[in-house]
């Protein structure tokens, strides 16, 4: 099998601290706008692997901040990775370079439990077409994904997954878009991938029962016209939590399935943020040891992309609590790990779009003594 390899050179990045309480955070720029010979990094994925190194995913656009599709543009999907926890980086490494002017955008990401592999899920988009121009039933737009056997160090083919997560025979149907990040598996051992799709606007999920020999499609989470960008986590019921983003309201969508992302429930309002793409991850659980359950958030407090905060919860998702600052300034899109030393890690858009910043947040962070 034809593979594409990582170097394991690890270079420092520069540092920067913020104050939160009496304790700094320090900010890890991961990505840096105009290195490496593009213009910016934007859609930040990051994932725990099973040796515990961190794999941070990205966008990186070639000459401008446009999304795949916009005029004379150009995404690569690229990757860093960590081995002492996020302090510092390797050298990036191209994951996919489809051609002049297509996009390789949007991962998603999930490491098996079982068999240690780690995966990533994407986009490909042919020059020129994106959300607003893919036709129906063309491929223009197509679904992939690639697996990790060695903890991120080198990468399998991509395996086409469109015909799976859409239906070509739609007239409408033009995308299907995976989170960015957030894919899950589930207590049952399913790997569940959140997806949206246009037209019209709707959140659904792909699922493999088989470790992804194979993959089905969900029913569309119903009365969520207009959502998008959406991340998932399991309940401690075995239950799935969908989180989306809501494109004219000034709250998320939350749905959950009992059946592994084949049904949803209706949704109900989320979390209050601005509209953009928020993060939502398993921190701990009773059943593994833990003193109690926690599932973190992070997004934009506002107004508009600014103020990332976390928040967490401890009744599976109903409500959020002990809202946390990581930084006062303009931030966007978050994705979350959990690390080996049970602290929480953030890839985030910092600085107008200018880095991919990676933050630890340790427990007493997340929970200050009083």
């Amino acid at each position: 099998m034809k593979r594409s390899g990582l170097l394991a050179l690890v270079l420092p990045l520069t540092i920067v601290a913020l104050a939160s309480g009496a304790s700094p955070l320090a900010h890890v720029d991961v990505f840096v706008s105009g290195e490496d010979g593009y213009a910016g990094y934007r859609i930040p994925a990051i994932e725990t692997t099973p040796d515990g190194s961190l794999l941070a995913f990205a966008e990186a656009r070639k000459y401008n901040l446009a999304d795949p599709g916009g005029k004379e543009q150009e995404i690569d999907l690229v990757l860093k990775r960590s081995t002492d926890g996020g302090s510092t980086w390797s050298p990036m490494a191209v994951i996919e370079h489809s051609g002049e002017y297509w996009s390789s955008a949007n991962p998603a990401t999930v490491a098996d439990r079982e068999t240690g592999r780690v995966w990533v899920f994407y986009l490909r988009c042919k020059p020129g077409r994106g959300s607003e121009g893919a036709r129906p039933g063309t491929d223009d737009a197509r679904n992939l994904a690639r697996y990790s056997d060695d903890d991120g160090r080198t990468w399998s083919e991509p395996i086409d997954q469109t015909a799976v997560a859409r239906d070509m025979s739609d007239s409408q149907w033009r995308i299907s878009v995976p989170g960015p990040g957030g894919a899950v598996q589930d207590q049952t051992g399913r790997l569940v991938v959140p997806m949206w799709k246009v037209a019209p606007w709707k959140a659904f999920v792909i699922f493999s029962e088989d470790h992804g020999r194979t993959w089905q499609r969900g029913a569309d989470v119903p009365g969520t016209q207009g959502s998008d960008e959406d991340q998932l986590v399991v309940l401690t019921d075995g239950r799935i939590l969908l989180d989306a983003r809501q494109q004219d309201g000034s709250h998320r969508w939350n749905a959950t399935s009992a059946d592994g992302g084949r049904t949803w429930s209706e949704p109900r309002p989320g979390e209050e943020v601005s509209r953009v793409c928020c993060a939502i991850e398993r921190y701990t659980l009773e059943s593994a040891g833990d003193d109690r359950n926690r599932i973190v958030w992070t997004g934009p407090k506002g107004p508009g992309r600014k103020t990332l905060i976390v928040r967490t919860s401890y009744d599976e998702g109903r409500t959020f609590t002990n809202e946390r600052l990581i930084s006062d300034e303009p931030a966007a899109y978050s994705d979350l790990t959990v690390l080996k030393d049970k602290s929480v890690g953030v890839l985030w858009e910092r600085g107008n779009y200018r880095f991919l910043s990676f933050t630890r947040l340790t427990r007493d962070f997340l929970e200050p003594k009083r």
